[in-house]
């Protein structure tokens, strides 16, 4: 059970960087100044919402798993 623990939250961090990392970023710095319109008109909102969506399910599977580790031990 422990070591099965272990393996579902290494797989859940896996799966946390990379839906973090595909997620589009949010503002443009200075590159709004020079007419970064992108950042007014996103094209992919429904894309967005569902990553949104996705990070926060995946943090939570991954606090439970780690909860769950820190009481099993």
């Amino acid at each position: 059970m422990h070591t099965g623990l272990i393996v579902f939250q290494f797989a859940i961090s896996i799966a946390l960087i990379a839906v973090v990392l595909l997620q589009p970023s949010k503002g443009e710095g200075l590159g709004s100044i020079g007419g970064g319109g992108r950042l007014f008109f996103s094209k992919n909102k429904k894309m967005e919402d569902f990553l949104s969506k996705m990070t926060s399910v995946v943090a939570v599977l991954f606090l439970v798993s780690s909860v769950l580790l820190t009481v099993i031990r």
